[in-house]
This record gives C-alpha cells, sequence and structure tokens, in this order.
C-alpha cells in the first residue's frame, strides 16, 4: 500500500475517533486488556507497557501482555493464545499495533494476517513520527477499526514513553521524605529515618517501575546510597510485582520467590551528577569504594563539560572508568550559574531511552528541577515527627516576594503507609 501522508494519517485517525461508539461489553474487555498491560510496568522499559484482549462471539479466546524489549508483543502473545480462533474475532489494544520491523515483526501486519474483523485501540502510538500508521495499515486491510475506549486509563499506563516520544525527555518523580514541619534532614545533615519501614518499602516499588534514579555526587558521598532496588526491603510490597510470563508452557504465573524476582526484573540505571568528578576517585579504589560502585548494575556519572577541557578533569575520569564495563560517563554543558544543565541533561537521558526518572536528592536539585518545570509529579512521605525551624528544608529555590509567584500544586493522592502518610501531587505550571 502506498504510505500515506502525516496530514493523510491525522485526518484518518481523527474521522475513527468521531465515529467510535463503545458499549459497555467493549469497556469491560478493554479494562481487561489494561489490566494486562499494567503486569509489564517493571519489566517493559524502554518499551511502552501494552495489553491485548482477542474476543470471539463474546468469550475471551486470548490474552496477552508486553513484558520485554525485544520480545513479543502483548498482540503477539494474544494471538499465539487464541490459536487458529482469530479468523473474525475483535482485537482489544491499549496500544495502537505497532507498524514497522524492529526487534519483532509489525503487529498490524500479524492481525490483518489472522483475519480478526475489528481491532479496537485505546489510544494511538504517541510517536508523531509513526502515529496512525499501523491503523492504517488495519483500514487499508478491511478491518474495521475504532478509537479512544478508557484512552485516560491507557495514556496513564506510560506516561514516559508518553512525553519521551512527544517532548524528548523522561517523566519525572521528585521524591522526598520530611517531617511535619517539611524538613528532610537535621542542621548536621543526619536524617535516618524521617519516615517508617513501610514508607521505605514503598519507595523501593518506585524504584522498580523506574528506568533510572537521579541523585547527585553529594547525597552519593553523604550517604553512601546505592540507589537500586532492594529487593529485602519490598516486605509487604512485593504483592506489587506482575505475574511474569513464563515462556515454556505460555502461561502467566505468579512469581513469589524473591530470587527469581531479583533475575527477572531489572534494576534501574543510576544516574549521578558529579559536576566536578568527585566519584572518580571513589570507582576504582577499594579504600575509598562506595555501595554504589559494589553493586551490579549500570551507572552514568554525569560531568559538567567545562572540567573536560582543563585536560585534567577529562583524564582522571579515562583512568578511573577504564575498567569498569558498568560506569559510563556523559558530559554536559553547565549553565549560567556553572551547574550542570538540567534541560539538556533530560535530552540526553531521553537519547538513553529512559522513560521514567526517579529522583532521590537534596534540596539544591530538587528546586532547581522545580524551578526549571521538569517536575511531572512529585511525592512526599510526611512523618508525624517534628524536625524545628534549624533543619533542612525541602526545596532551595530563588527568593519570593509575592505569594503569586509561589509554586502551585494539586494533590492527586493521598494515602497513609505505615506511619506515614504518602502525598502525591502535580506542579500547576
Amino acid at each position: 500500500m502506498p504510505i500515506p501522508s502525516r496530514s493523510e494519517l491525522d485526518l484518518l485517525v481523527a474521522d475513527i475517533i468521531a465515529a467510535s461508539q463503545f458499549n459497555a461489553a467493549d469497556s469491560l474487555h478493554m479494562q481487561r486488556a489494561i489490566a494486562l498491560a499494567e503486569k509489564g510496568r517493571f519489566t517493559t522499559a524502554p518499551n511502552p507497557n501494552v495489553g491485548c484482549v482477542i474476543v470471539k462471539a463474546g468469550k475471551v479466546i486470548g490474552d496477552g501482555f508486553h513484558l520485554r524489549a525485544g520480545e513479543p508483543h502483548a498482540e503477539i502473545h494474544a494471538l499465539n493464545a487464541a490459536g487458529a480462533q482469530t479468523h473474525g474475532a475483535t482485537c482489544y489494544v491499549t496500544l495502537e499495533p505497532c507498524s514497522h520491523y524492529g526487534r519483532t515483526p509489525p503487529c498490524a501486519a500479524a492481525l490483518v494476517k489472522a483475519n480478526v474483523n475489528e481491532v479496537v485501540i485505546a489510544m494511538v502510538d504517541p510517536n508523531p513520527k509513526v502515529a496512525g500508521k499501523g491503523i492504517a495499515i488495519l483500514v487499508a486491510a478491511g478491518i474495521k477499526v475504532r478509537i479512544g475506549l478508557l484512552a485516560a486509563q491507557a495514556h496513564a499506563l506510560n506516561p514516559g514513553f508518553i512525553l519521551r516520544m512527544q517532548k524528548q525527555r523522561p517523566f519525572v518523580r521528585l521524591k522526598m521524605a520530611a517531617s511535619l514541619d517539611g524538613r528532610t534532614a537535621l542542621k548536621n545533615g543526619e536524617s535516618k529515618w524521617i519516615t517508617g519501614s513501610a514508607a521505605r518499602s514503598d519507595v523501593q516499588v518506585y524504584r522498580a517501575q523506574a528506568s533510572a534514579i537521579l541523585s547527585t555526587a553529594s547525597t552519593v558521598i553523604m550517604d553512601d546510597a546505592s540507589l537500586n532496588v532492594r529487593y529485602s526491603e519490598l516486605g509487604a510490597s512485593q504483592r506489587d510485582y506482575p505475574a511474569l510470563y513464563n515462556e515454556s508452557n505460555s502461561q502467566l504465573n505468579s512469581l513469589s520467590d524473591r530470587e527469581t524476582l531479583q533475575k527477572q526484573v531489572r534494576q534501574p540505571i543510576r544516574v549521578v551528577l558529579d559536576n566536578h568528578c568527585r566519584l572518580d576517585a571513589h570507582v576504582e579504589s577499594s579504600s575509598s569504594a562506595l555501595k554504589l560502585f559494589s553493586l551490579p548494575g549500570e551507572i552514568i556519572l554525569v560531568n559538567g563539560a567545562k572540567e573536560s577541557i582543563d585536560g585534567k578533569g577529562e583524564q582522571r575520569s579515562a583512568d578511573a572508568l577504564r575498567d569498569n564495563e558498568s560506569v559510563s560517563r556523559i558530559e554536559i554543558k553547565q549553565d549560567r550559574h556553572h551547574n550542570i544543565d538540567l534541560n539538556q541533561l533530560m535530552s540526553a537521558l531521553a537519547q538513553q531511552d529512559i522513560n521514567e526518572l526517579w529522583v532521590e536528592a537534596g534540596a539544591t536539585l530538587a528546586g532547581a528541577l522545580l524551578e526549571n518545570k521538569l517536575v511531572d509529579e512529585i511525592i512526599i512521605y510526611l512523618a508525624p515527627k517534628l524536625m524545628g525551624d534549624s533543619a533542612r528544608g525541602l526545596a532551595v529555590l530563588s527568593e519570593l516576594t509575592e505569594m503569586a509567584q509561589v509554586p502551585k500544586f494539586s494533590f492527586t493522592d493521598i494515602t497513609q503507609v505505615g506511619d506515614d502518610l504518602r502525598i502525591t501531587a502535580k506542579p500547576e505550571y
């Protein structure tokens, strides 16, 4: 088929959305697909979470979800489960079927080959370069397409993937722990532990869902922070982990063994802002070793580009990193305050296929991210404690002289976690 132009694709999609109607049965099947998609949230990055349900004569004949990049997509798992029954069936999928050959063949073509009668899609592919192309393949083959069922819920499955496709930066969640009076550490820097064990277990679940964890050299050195997912601390939160696909028998199995969990669920990339190459001495040194470098998983050290032009900075990093394959370095230009340019950093992380970025750092980085309008969601664990006005605050912000300048947020969730409150809010930029 001839390749439609972008304007033709946009018009095709708009016309289908305008004409699409759904009933209660449609909603139930798409809800099942969305629930399936959520099972991949710890493993699919950098790919999106996608679920698929295939129905014939009102009966589900196959379903599946995408588990890991490079492995079959949700539609393929569902088609395999349905077998020879797919002729004339209806397929419900949370994201537009792919139209291109990557590490796996296009799902749109597989649906055509399976002779399905109709495809119901929750949302269009967010990549503007490919959006609508999978839909065009289906329409050209005479398959009926409806679009827009439970679109908001489908969007919520992949905020990072969508933002990376549309704005070339990851979705940023800023996590902080504070006392009732908004303090994150005592004046001397001590902060262990403001919150209780239940809150710390909850943090591990968020870490496990992230593509990467961002912190600073100061935090790593001061706290000897590991910035990894600590499976021993998952506790009751382990029930949130997904059923994983067992390829040997094509069934979805509940995962209970923690060792297996460690093997199956990836560690997020650890990204550390090290503007002045302070961590170089710790990479290979046994006498000053940090936990960060003793644990498995990829580490990216982010240096200020200015440091590399004096000759010393670049050579020190090259020597320190040469024999450590898990540690890499990127250089980001500095802003007018001689700090790492955070907007350029976000672009660089998007180029590394990082969808969701979990930030755990001090008040300086928190304030800088907020002032650059780079925080998409803020999560504060609030402990029932008072630490006093000499203790350290949540975020370092430029001096404000009017209440109209004060950053505003809207609460999206308030949940008690153990003795603490978890407050989730979105900035109103």
